[in-house]
């Protein structure tokens, strides 16, 4: 299970005009390790283990961050099943990084 941000091939193609994409590379990793230091917060710590399942890969030359959880049974603590309540902790880091990177790459557009 794990979160990937996809559909920039419009913001690549003007940022490959306008910028230099060692600062688009170099947001998406910083953004990509606070996502996943979130993710890792959120995460309930009975063993510890799932938080540190949580793995951070940078593919796609550095444009691209996907943070999963590497867990046997991290998406049944995150969606839960019918015997178990869900403890998202994926997700909710999702959401609040989201907003984070858009705001960065606005930034590196102006």
């Amino acid at each position: 299970m794990g979160v990937k941000l996809i559909g920039f091939e419009k913001l690549e193609a003007k940022l490959t005009k306008n910028l230099d994409l060692s600062k688009v590379k170099a947001t998406v990793k910083k953004n990509g390790a606070q996502l996943q230091k979130t993710a890792q917060k959120n995460a309930p710590i009975d063993t510890g283990n799932l938080r540190q399942k949580i793995a951070l890969e940078i593919t796609d030359g550095g444009k691209t961050a996907e943070v999963e959880s590497t867990a046997e049974y991290g998406a049944y603590v995150e969606l839960g099943t019918r015997f178990m309540k869900a403890q998202p902790y994926l997700k909710p880091a999702f959401e609040e990084q989201k907003e984070k990177f858009k705001a960065d790459m606005k930034e590196l557009v102006r």
